[in-house]
């Protein structure tokens, strides 16, 4: 199984942020979208960093109120790990363990194609082992 077939189901959408505006637009977003984590654009490129709601949560520890105020590029993860349509579920999940991220860009030749949380992968796990368990039991039915 590869992380293409996730975005089938879940679709493609990419929340977005432009680097310049305040992190309380980027937390009014997420809220908005019920959502864990934005890519954030600027003049470098689609893709010039990921501001997740961890960013948000270690700039309140730090400024308190005041952190709203900052700009997005003031608060996000400059290092983004991505991965491609053709990476595997098992290796991404892997990734994401290793790394502790919840939130991984799909990104093929600069342009950014979708985005992996780990939510989703747990449920297309989920759904993997249920169809597997509903196989074993159909198998050992018809015996």
């Amino acid at each position: 199984m590869q992380v293409k077939e996730i975005l089938a189901v879940k679709g493609r959408d990419v929340a977005t942020i432009s680097q310049g505006r305040s992190l309380n637009d980027a937390v009014q977003l997420l809220r908005e979208r019920g959502i864990g984590a934005l890519v954030v654009s600027g003049p470098a490129g689609p893709l010039v960093g990921i501001l997740s709601e961890r960013d948000v949560v270690r700039a309140l520890a730090v400024s308190g109120p005041d952190a709203l105020a900052l700009t997005v590029a003031d608060v996000m993860s400059t290092t983004v790990t991505t991965c491609v349509e053709a990476t595997t579920i098992d290796s991404l999940m892997a990734l994401m363990t290793d790394k502790r991220i919840r939130h991984v860009p799909v990104v093929e030749n600069g342009v950014v194609l979708g985005m992996v949380s780990i939510g989703d992968v747990v449920k297309w796990r989920v759904d993997e082992l249920e169809h597997e368990k509903r196989d074993l039991i159909d198998y050992v039915s018809a015996r």
